[in-house]
This record gives structure tokens, C-alpha cells and sequence, in this order.
């Protein structure tokens, strides 16, 4: 079946689009489910104010949109950076793929919309290596995660992926981090200025992100730990075959790895590190994770353990539907 995603061709982005469906099958059966875990960022007031109150197939439709349009969008930006030696629709695939791998992630929430700002701020990312301009190029960035942090508090955390990737791919200059941070802290500055001016600064608090040391809580431990080592086989599984690959490729490609790395391990404490984050922010690692399972997908020659590997997900993910549906 892998073969079916290796080619470049219109007819492996239906196949994309038919495997987003089968994975969250049960969802034509049952309710699709909203997760609001509390006040974590304008998006969940979003989420309760407007989108819960659309009809349910309006809501599957748009979740299904929304996750099939991010894996395309990945995938179509890593062929863009030719992050790959061989053009193909695995990335999407490992997106769509591992989308399924946890129960917690069958439910419209805040960090599944927020996976396309993280995207959008790894573009970013990639722009800046040789790039002539890169002060206004910092600046917009730290805009959109500034702007990305209020949308989704958990996500205050890619500060430390920003400084990181700009680390790699950037000459150190104290300049460009301070354009950097300048662009990160405007958002804030305007919804404190907009608070101040309409005498509301008692609301400044639900704004800043919630740090708290804690457990999240597991309704299946059982479920989610065989989840999580299937999803870690496979990661690392893909970073041993990037590994062989890595040597061949441009620096700037290399450099675009590493922040991809980088973002991998930073983002998966969140729900250990924000008060209201719970194991359905872990969806916003799926983007980085996705990136470095699907080079298990494209390079082997022989399709004997990709294959098996696929089913193998296939196999955990009906389990899955299987699970939600008889609960």
C-alpha cells in the first residue's frame, strides 16, 4: 500500500484524502466531540462561543478539512525546501496516519487549529538562512507566535524552539534577537493597551500562560502507552533512515532538519507544563513527528517493512475506532 503515496500525481492526494476518512471512521458514526480544557487561549473561547454550536456534519467536515489540508500543507513544504532526495505523498501519510495513533486526538481542539500556525512558523524558520532582510523576517515571526500564543497558551513553549532554529540557522546576533523578541512581545502590548483603555486590566491574567508541574490525567493508560510506543518505533525508526540521508544534503537543508528536530522534543512536554493542557496538545508534535516518520515511507527499496509498518498503524487505528465507537 505504501507504494500508493510514493508517487507525485493527483491521484495520491485522493488516496490521502480517502485514508484521512477511513483513520477517523467512527466519526461518521458518532458525535464529533469539541475539547475545551479551559481557559488556554482565545481559541477555546472560540470553540465554545461559535463552533460547538455548528450542526455536527458541519463539524466533521471541517475537522477532516482541516486535518487533511495540514498534512498537504506539510507536504508540500517539504518537497518546496527539497527537504527529501525523492518527491512523494509520504508526509501526508505519516500526518494522516498518526492522527489515529491516540484517542485523545479524535476531537476538535485548540491544538489541532493551532498545528497550522506551528507550520506556518517553521516556514518562517526556513526563510532565513542567507536571507538578505532578516530583521523584518524575525520580526513577523515573533509576530505569529505571539499572535499563536494568545490563540493557544500551551504554545508559549516555541519561544525555546524560535531561539533554538535561529540558533542553527542564523550567525549569532544579539540585534536579531531583540528584533525577535520585540516582535513576540507586540501582541501582548496590544491586548494589555486594549485592556488598559477600556478598563478591563482585571482580565490581563487569562492571557498569560498557566505554568504548572503536573500529571495529566488518563482516563485508557493502557490505550495511550501502546499508542505512544508504536508513535516512538516509528519516530525513531525515522530518524535512523534521516540519519544515513542527512549526510547528503545541503546545509540549509540540514539546518532545516535540525530545527525540525528540535521542535520534535521541545513541544512534547506541554501537557506536563501547562496547567490546562492536557494528552490532546501532544497533537501539536504531530507536525515535526510526521516529517521524520515518512522517510521510513519513501526510502527503503524494498517495500517489505514499510508495508508492515503501515498495516501495522492501520491495525492500531482500527483498534482505535473500534474503541471509541463501542464506548
Amino acid at each position: 500500500m505504501v507504494f500508493l503515496f510514493r508517487d507525485k500525481s493527483i491521484l495520491s492526494i485522493a488516496f490521502v484524502i480517502i485514508l484521512a476518512m477511513l483513520v477517523h471512521a467512527h466519526l461518521f458514526f458518532q458525535p464529533l466531540s469539541i475539547t475545551i480544557t479551559g481557559d488556554d487561549g482565545l481559541l477555546s473561547y472560540f470553540l465554545t462561543k461559535d463552533i460547538s454550536r455548528l450542526p455536527n456534519n458541519l463539524l466533521l467536515f471541517g475537522y477532516l478539512a482541516l486535518l487533511i489540508i495540514q498534512a498537504l500543507r506539510l507536504d508540500f513544504l517539504m518537497a518546496e525546501l527539497k527537504m527529501f532526495n525523492n518527491d512523494g505523498y509520504t508526509t501526508a501519510l505519516s500526518f494522516v496516519l498518526l492522527s489515529g495513533f491516540f484517542t485523545q486526538w479524535f476531537t476538535l481542539s485548540s491544538a489541532l487549529i493551532a498545528n497550522s500556525f506551528i507550520i506556518w512558523i517553521f516556514i518562517q524558520l526556513t526563510k532565513l538562512y542567507n536571507n538578505p532582510e532578516p530583521k523584518s523576517l524575525l520580526f513577523n515571526t515573533g509576530l505569529i507566535v505571539g499572535a499563536t500564543v494568545l490563540l493557544y497558551q500551551p504554545t508559549a513553549i516555541l519561544l525555546i524552539v524560535v531561539l533554538f532554529s535561529v540558533a542553527i540557522i542564523r550567525p549569532f546576533s544579539i540585534s536579531e534577537y531583540i528584533v525577535l523578541l520585540f516582535g513576540i512581545i507586540m501582541p501582548f502590548y496590544l491586548i494589555v493597551s486594549l485592556l488598559y483603555l477600556n478598563d478591563k486590566m482585571q482580565l490581563l491574567p487569562s492571557f498569560i500562560p498557566n505554568l504548572q508541574l503536573h500529571v495529566p490525567q488518563l482516563h485508557h493508560p493502557i490505550v495511550f502507552w501502546v499508542g505512544l510506543s508504536l508513535a516512538a518505533l516509528l519516530f525513531l525508526l525515522g530518524v535512523n533512515v534521516w540519519s544515513v540521508q542527512n549526510s547528503r544534503m545541503l546545509i540549509q537543508i540540514r539546518k532545516n532538519w535540525s530545527a525540525m528536530l528540535v521542535m520534535a522534543f521541545v513541544l512534547l512536554p506541554i501537557p506536563f507544563i501547562f496547567q490546562n493542557a492536557g494528552i490532546e496538545s501532544t497533537i501539536i508534535c504531530i507536525m515535526p513527528f510526521a516529517a521524520f516518520v515518512s522517510n521510513i515511507f519513501l526510502y527503503p527499496k524494498k517495500l517489505l517493512i514499510p508495508n508492515i509498518l503501515f498495516w501495522l498503524c492501520v491495525a492500531w487505528i482500527a483498534y482505535n475506532n473500534w474503541f471509541l465507537y463501542k464506548k
